[in-house]
């Protein structure tokens, strides 16, 4: 029988996660990243395009046409607005929100305090459902902020958007004559 020790439970810990590491390393990437090739975008990188491109098909899943095309089409409308709306903030705001896309892009980071272990164009929607739960019911303000900050910025960019209105039934702003 082997005798369990903490020296053993933690060397044995840590082997394990080094060996999780090395196979996250070499296991095929099958990534589906987001693309616009149609805009210049000048606040989001490519990684904070594909963060908010998943994060908003799970922020906005019923609001967005069923229609893949459309649906396709949508979350492009989402991502540029996304951009506009950051590049109108004031710069020391922008900063911290190209910090909290930092956070979520970087693999260590994205794993433990956001609880997606895979890219974000890979994750399921049920991880993208159980992260925004998360951080929207956290008992640390940094990760309410943080959802708070991902959510504003979609829904903005989502229902200020005139192919939004349709969908919920709003004629637009009235026209003043």
């Amino acid at each position: 029988m082997i005798r369990v020790t903490r020296g053993r439970l933690i060397r044995t810990g840590i082997a394990g996660a080094i060996v999780l590491g090395l196979g996250g390393c070499v296991r095929p990437r099958v990534e589906k990243p987001f693309s616009d090739d149609g805009y210049t975008y000048r606040q989001l990188t490519s990684g904070d395009r594909d963060v908010i491109a998943a994060l908003a098909g799970a922020m906005l899943s019923g609001a967005l046409p069923g229609d893949s095309a459309a649906h396709g089409r949508s979350i492009v409308e989402v991502v540029r607005g996304v951009d506009v709306a950051i590049d109108g903030l004031q710069p020391d705001v922008q900063g911290e929100v190209h910090q909290l896309f930092g956070l979520l892009q970087f693999p260590l980071t994205r794993a433990l305090a956001a609880g997606v272990w895979t890219s974000w164009s890979d994750a399921s929607p049920a991880d993208l459902a159980a992260f925004l739960n998360r951080w929207r019911f956290s008992g640390l303000l940094l990760f309410r902020s943080g959802y708070q900050a991902l959510h504003q910025l979609v829904m903005a960019s989502w229902y200020g958007n005139a192919a939004s209105w349709a969908r919920i039934g709003y004629p637009g702003p009235p026209k003043i004559t």
